[in-house]
């Protein structure tokens, strides 16, 4: 069995929109068999939060450096694009698991 990955969703707020992605990101990863653990956070927090994680996904543009693969979502809540994120982030999972 595959380590479980540990997925950081960070809005603005770390409340409204992270909690709406931390949802439609769980439900990316069961469809996918990924096993995944979701923790919420602040934009803000993230430079903090990113070395205990394996990737980072946000609802808004984050423009500071990063060492993790970053994944933008806010598509997963507008509805738009939704398929090419929901690829995007099934194929970075998979390529962390490997």
């Amino acid at each position: 069995m595959a380590k479980e990955l540990t997925i950081l969703v960070a809005c603005g707020s770390g409340v409204a929109t992270s909690t709406v992605a931390q949802e439609a990101v769980k439900e990316i990863c069961k469809d996918a068999g990924i096993p995944a653990k979701i923790v919420k956070s602040t934009m803000t927090e993230i430079p903090s939060k990113q070395n205990d994680v394996d990737i980072i996904m946000v609802t808004t543009n984050y423009r500071k450096p990063v060492t993790k693969p970053l994944i933008k979502v806010f598509g997963l809540i507008s509805g738009i694009g939704q398929d090419k994120i929901r690829d995007e982030i099934v194929k970075t999972c998979k390529e962390l698991l490997d």
